[in-house]
């Protein structure tokens, strides 16, 4: 048995929750619905006879249906299941049925769940507009965050930062918005490439994550008596961290931009399972000990807009 403890694992996906939850890639939330056979509803318009514009619309959309203030396009589709399930996604609202069910009770269904799915499509749209926002344009001069403050890139071909690359200055004030703003200092030529600009601040930070939690696992291991024993950075997208039984931990580089407070809980939820391989209460009680606001913390993992890269 000694030689299968390195396999068993536990991971913060990037919607942790205390409770087992959908996994969320693509922030894609889902809900089955159990049907009953025989009941009679009218037809969903199709989309060439819709009149009213839609409000929430899939691309592939091939039905069309007024749910409370708002009209919603999806697409549906015939499956080999005994439920309908509603998807919302990126793209919009997915609705698979079998394909004995009525499109009747599919509308039935539909509307029964409205204010869920036309919050979740709102919630799915402002979430998009937040990523928009927050995406990188790798220029000179771009602003991103470091540990939840601001810092702005500036290419500097005259200097040599040797095998590091670049070189954060001292904090400056920025009048414009009376702000304290710190320069990051690439040492690339002015017409280096968006790719160029990426690569060489991507690996800056990730140096300094790296850094960073090591600092950190040092600190909280003793007070939770667990041993970490291999630190490995991640690019994942739907995980902040896992941890493996052996102490081996693996933390997304991306954290860097949140403030040390959040990649704090991080850090100790991931060390806590080296005591408790779950989410139970003993869990979330062990994460407590040396993080009391956990809870607040974990919320602006899901809150926060950090740069799409």
């Amino acid at each position: 048995m000694g030689t299968l403890r390195g396999f068993f694992q536990y991971t913060l996906d990037l919607f942790d929750a205390p409770a087992p939850v959908i996994p969320a890639q693509d922030a894609t939330e889902t809900i089955a619905i159990e049907v009953t056979p025989g009941t009679n509803h009218a037809l969903a318009q199709p989309l060439s006879q819709a009149i009213v514009p839609a409000a929430f619309a899939h691309p592939r959309a091939n039905r069309e249906l007024r749910l409370g203030d708002a009209t919603v396009a999806y697409l549906f589709q015939r499956a080999k299941r005994r439920t309908i399930g509603f998807v919302v996604g990126p793209d919009g609202l997915v609705v698979r049925a079998p394909k004995w069910t009525p499109v009747g009770e599919v509308e039935a269904a539909l509307r029964e769940k409205s204010l869920w799915i036309t919050r979740k499509l709102s919630e799915s749209r402002e979430r998009q507009a937040r990523q928009h926002e927050a995406r990188i344009e790798w220029r000179d001069g771009v602003v991103l965050p470091l540990f939840g403050a601001n810092i702005q890139v500036a290419l500097d071909p005259g200097h040599r930062f040797g095998a590091v690359g670049a070189e954060l200055d001292t904090a400056t004030s920025d009048e414009s918005t009376d702000c304290v703003v710190r320069t990051l200092r690439v040492g690339l030529p002015k017409t280096a490439t968006p790719e160029q600009i990426r690569d060489a601040v991507q690996a800056w930070l990730m140096r300094q994550a790296r850094e960073h939690f090591k600092e950190r696992l040092d600190h909280f291991a003793p007070l939770l008596q667990v041993q970490w024993r291999k630190l490995s950075l991640s690019s994942a997208g739907t995980r902040w961290g896992s941890a493996r039984i052996d102490g081996a931990i693996r933390l997304n580089w991306r954290l860097i931009h949140f403030r040390p407070a959040v990649i704090d809980y991080v850090v100790a939820h991931e060390l806590s399972h080296l005591r408790v391989m779950d989410h139970s209460a003993r869990f979330w009680d062990t994460v407590r000990t040396v993080v009391p606001d956990y809870a607040e913390l974990r919320g602006q993992l899901k809150d926060d807009a950090i740069p799409k890269w």
